[in-house]
């Protein structure tokens, strides 16, 4: 029994589903679940899948490979959407018969929607999350067990992966470390924990974890109220050749060189064994190659020199077996 983990290592957007994605495309013989372990419809992963594109909030990237993908006891639901996802994926053709939902799922209700629409803030995605999670910890939350429509696809975690033989789990993460809420920039968090320690408060004992695959760019980007983007033209640039429109609310995204302090700690705090660098090929079509190291401002003539300072930075980390740097939008091309 086993299980591998994405978790973002910035603050979102780092194209965790397209590496999720390829990874179950490589291991859809050996994975038997992919476990999405938290967060809700405030997450967005775009997949590319068969030449169409779909954009999903709660499925986990499992079902475009025939994979029994789950919506995990650490997430929140919006039954509403819930359904009208599963409608997008059946009219793109994708077999929707294996979803499934933890029975104790929390659920966001149309009073939360209401309340999160007021926020001012922090910037949030206005789909209930917060106020859901709040409810759920202050112990007046729904769980998924109580709404009826939901009854064929529920699912109890600890039976499924404890009682019916082995399991091989990949477990898909929400969000990143970024906005984790403990280790984000406080209060400019999300209400979900973002760290692969998250994955095994969903019935997965930390012994059967062997890959933690953490997910970044080589730049970086937020969506919310705090200022997060320097005064500098070339960041219009690299929103426009990174296409930096967030996939939930189409908001355009802040953005921000890589700061590889942060970077570093992300990588240590959740233990990544690999670490994928997504859209080198941005900033050689911005023509600029600079991050933040140490407090300082660092420039480079070219992005290998760049890619070469990371690496270098990184490999002596703890559990780190390989770093992979990806400028392709729609795949990725790594060594398994």
């Amino acid at each position: 029994m086993l299980a591998d983990i994405v978790v973002g290592l910035q603050h979102g957007d780092e194209a965790k589903g397209k590496v999720t994605h390829r990874l179950c495309e490589k291991g859809k013989e050996s994975y038997t679940h992919v476990l999405r372990y938290n967060g809700g419809g405030n997450a967005g992963h775009t997949i590319y899948h068969n030449g169409q594109k779909f954009i999903t909030h709660y499925i986990p990237a499992g079902v475009f490979h025939g994979i029994k993908s789950i919506l995990g006891s650490g997430c929140v639901i919006n039954v509403r959407d819930f359904f009208k996802e599963i409608r997008m994926l059946k009219e793109g053709g994708i077999d929707t018969s294996l979803i499934k939902v933890a029975n104790n799922c929390h659920v966001i209700t149309e009073e939360h929607l209401y309340e999160d629409v007021k926020d001012e803030k922090i910037g949030t995605t206005k789909r209930g999350n917060g106020p859901a999670y709040r409810d759920k910890y202050y112990r007046q939350g729904q769980l998924a067990e109580d709404v009826p429509g939901l009854k064929p696809y529920l699912i109890d975690l600890y039976k499924e992966f404890h009682e019916n033989g082995p399991v091989n789990i990949l477990c898909e993460g929400a969000q990143g470390f970024g906005l984790d809420i403990d280790w984000g920039d406080y209060p400019y968090v999300t209400s979900s924990h973002c760290t692969a320690g998250s994955a095994t408060l969903n019935a997965i004992p930390p012994k059967w974890i062997r890959n933690i695959w953490g997910v970044g760019k080589v730049y970086e980007t937020y969506v919310g109220k705090k200022n997060f983007e320097p005064d500098d033209n070339v960041f219009n640039l690299l929103r426009h050749y990174g296409q930096e429109y967030g996939s939930t609310t189409g908001r355009p995204r802040q953005c921000n060189w890589l700061n590889l302090d942060e970077l570093l700690k992300a990588v240590n705090i959740n233990g990544a064994t690999h670490v994928v660098l997504n859209k080198t090929d941005v900033l050689d079509k911005v023509k600029e190659w600079k991050l933040y190291h140490r407090g300082n401002v660092i420039t480079f003539d070219s992005g290998e020199e760049m890619c070469e300072h990371i690496s270098s930075a990184i490999k002596d980390t703890s559990n780190l077996r390989n770093i992979v740097f990806s400028g392709d939008k729609h795949g990725m091309d790594m060594a398994l």
